[in-house]
């Protein structure tokens, strides 16, 4: 690493000659296939914008120049070039690197981000703020085209293209997200980068030059510099100019040198400006390239999934799709998430019964909505985190008119080192106060397969299925799911523990603890988070006295705020509610996580002997 040690700011670069700076990039690479392979996080993503973010930190002056990174996954080599190399071995460690940008990290990350298609409109902020403050810094937003699909992102174009207000945009064009992207902007893409007309006249010049040797390569040469001037001349004209941007490209995403040049045009123009760049997701690694996809975010060991550690997402899907196979009128809708909730199976069994919307989710939850209303059942899978954006069209679309709406919420709780923009810890909270919605939450197989059931065939309202990431737990003897009726694990006469999901088996290793003590504990399972059992509740509490509720949600407006609610008329009840508390819980393991904010079962005993005392 003889180059990339040695940069540890952006002005490094600054004096490197171009060779040095392919070196670098080698380098760069080298580094994050070594790093992200053992440590876990996003490579394909980053292996395709080594050049890109070198040849933008070399032009723009950070960090007085602004650029915001959308989602942020993309953002590694920018830390690499922003002093934080030597700590990149604590890359998504709990106390070390995020793996998004963060500001109360460095200087050089100008926003915080985590869910996509943000870029545009916090830039335009941040554009009209140095407007009226009198500065003249440049801010640049970086997309993808995955996220551009979001409708957060077109909200943005057409502001920014109509204010006329100063503005870069780079548009990195891969062809992929998370999944491959659908939809007309991505065949629109398509379309720019593969217009016949264009491939015709350059191909035709070219294969006409050749004819003449060395002299013609010699020009072919010389007209690869025009290349982007043959290429608009001959090409629709783009959305983007409709729109009120100048638009620069299509430019190779690898090269240095076209990067720089047309970044330095861009930063002399007035008015917004787009550069629309092609990449390869994965450059440099072929298993990435060949499947971005499956690299896309690298987990710290790779794991074949047996029926022992079968994770959540992968139970789902196959659960799904034997439903599917069972009623023709199931259909699944998915967010750009495939592969993340686990509809693989699904897709190859009914493509044509899988709608995959791109980065929409407040879309993905409107049309769900118009499906329902003509018999149709959708299933919206959709992680926690991502669905707070649809808040609205849950609410008005779909429970305002009680229909028959599946949301299966994955990556429900705490998911560990995505961090703060990721953790499903809200869900329960968002969700609990809406009328008609019922909200399940498995704690292990039979009680998901039985809850999916259920939701798809016996319910004829809204129904959100909850359920973590990770592995599902094969529970023996779990009792047939009934809704709004709770499971008791245990009985006892000293103390009422209520938990649900994830923290059932927390809940159970309390209760053997809580018994070292000579405490006996009453343990219901509340399966149905709403309605929930009220009755089996209430009178396992006028018997103990004592109520503790655990889950993996916030406390504010979670489960135990919803029971306690309901509660309200009992007197002389001690109550004490574990989950997480009003916060933004950082990146770690979820392990780590659970030990800092006292959600372990020996944390959780340990307070429950303080705060009622023995035996």
């Amino acid at each position: 690493m003889e180059l990339l040690s040695k940069i540890k700011s952006p002005d490094d670069l600054k004096v490197l000659s171009d060779a040095q700076l392919d070196m670098l990039c080698e380098e760069i690479r080298a580094f994050l296939i070594d790093h992200v392979m053992i440590s876990g996080g996003h490579l394909a993503s980053n292996l395709g914008v080594v050049e890109l973010t070198v040849a933008m930190h070399r032009v723009f002056d950070m960090p007085q120049d602004k650029i915001i990174f959308d989602v942020g996954h993309q953002s590694y080599v920018h830390k690499m070039l922003t002093g934080r190399l030597d700590r990149f071995d604590t890359l998504r460690c709990k106390g070390g690197l995020s793996g998004f940008p963060k500001t109360e990290e460095s200087i050089y990350d100008s926003f915080n981000t985590g869910h996509a298609s943000t870029s545009i409109s916090a830039a335009l902020g941040m554009a009209r703020a140095r407007d009226l403050n009198g500065e003249n810094h440049q801010v640049v937003a970086f997309i993808g085209d995955g996220a551009l699909t979001g409708g957060m992102a077109f909200e943005a174009l057409n502001d920014a293209g109509a204010s006329k207000t100063k503005l870069i945009i780079v548009l990195n064009d891969n062809e992929m997200s998370i999944s491959k992207n659908v939809g007309g902007l991505s065949e629109y893409l398509s379309r720019l980068r593969s217009a016949p007309k264009y491939s015709k006249t350059k191909h035709g010049l070219k294969n006409f030059l050749k004819k003449f040797g060395r002299v013609g390569d010699g020009i072919v040469h010389v007209l690869d510099i025009f290349r982007r001037s043959i290429k608009f001349a001959t090409l629709p004209v783009p959305l983007f100019e409709n729109l009120g941007f100048t638009y620069l490209g299509i430019i190779d995403g690898h090269n240095i040198r076209a990067l720089t040049n047309v970044f330095e045009r861009a930063k002399k123009m007035d008015g917004p400006v787009i550069i629309h760049t092609f990449t390869k997701k994965g450059l440099g690694y072929r298993a990435a390239e060949e499947s971005p996809h499956k690299y896309h975010g690298v987990s710290r060991s790779t794991t074949t999934l047996k029926r022992k550690d079968m994770d959540f997402s992968a139970a789902f899907g196959g659960c799904l799709t034997r439903l599917a196979s069972e009623n023709k009128n199931v259909v699944a809708i998915t967010a750009a998430m495939i592969d993340g909730c686990g509809l693989g199976e699904f897709a190859t069994a009914f493509p044509q019964r899988l709608f995959d919307v791109g980065i929409a989710e407040q879309h993905a939850v409107t049309m769900a909505a118009g499906l329902a209303t003509n018999g149709i059942i959708p299933v919206v899978c959709i992680y926690s985190t991502f669905l707070q954006r649809a808040y609205d069209q849950i609410l008005h679309d779909v429970c305002l008119q009680n229909l028959h709406v599946v949301f299966a919420i994955d990556r429900a709780g705490i998911v560990g080192e995505d961090g703060e923009t990721h953790q499903g810890i809200f869900d329960l909270s968002y969700l609990s106060h809406i009328p008609n919605l019922t909200i399940l939450s498995p704690s292990c197989y039979e009680e998901l397969k039985q809850m999916l059931n259920f939701a798809v065939n016996e319910c004829d309202g809204p129904v959100a299925l909850r359920y973590p990431r990770g592995e599902i737990p094969f529970r023996e003897n779990s009792q047939p799911f009934m809704v709004s009726c709770a499971e008791q694990l245990a009985a006892g006469d000293d103390i009422t523990i209520v938990a649900t999901g994830r923290t059932v088996s927390a809940a159970l290793s309390v209760c053997e603890l809580l018994t070292e003590h000579g405490i006996k504990a009453d343990v219901l399972n509340l399966r149905t988070v709403k309605p929930f059992d009220v009755d089996s509740v209430k009178k396992s509490v006028e018997k103990t006295h004592v109520l503790v509720t655990i889950e993996d949600n916030i406390c504010n407006g979670g489960m135990g705020s919803f029971v306690r609610s309901f509660l309200g008329s009992l007197t002389d009840v001690r109550m004490m509610h574990f989950g997480f508390g009003d916060c933004f819980v950082p990146h770690g393991k979820p392990k780590e996580l659970f030990e800092e904010y006292g959600m372990t079962p020996e944390k959780i005993v340990e307070k429950i002997i303080k705060e009622c005392g023995q035996k």
